[in-house]
């Protein structure tokens, strides 16, 4: 019993040096492949900076009939949907 528990533990231990070196080796290559696809791709093209864009002009007067509409359409809503 005591053999297979020792032959159990190395073969834990080799696996985990396994996965261990298997990380770090991938670790190496990923950051060697992202300097070598910076150095080879093109720049990326400047940005210009937003500018903000101006708000559409509201008109001076609404219909009368329409600001009718609107406020009848608000009341009902409002008594719909009471909390």
């Amino acid at each position: 019993m005591n053999e297979l528990m020792s032959h159990a533990v190395d073969l834990m231990i080799a696996g985990m040096g396994f996965v261990f070196a298997f990380l770090v080796i991938l670790v190496f290559a990923t950051g060697l492949m992202s300097k070598i696809i910076l150095r080879l791709a093109p720049p990326e093209p400047a940005t210009p900076a937003r500018t903000p864009r101006a708000k559409p002009k509201a008109p001076t007067s609404v219909d009368p009939d329409t600001a009718e509409a609107i406020k009848k359409a608000i009341a009902q809503h409002r008594s719909r949907h009471k909390k």
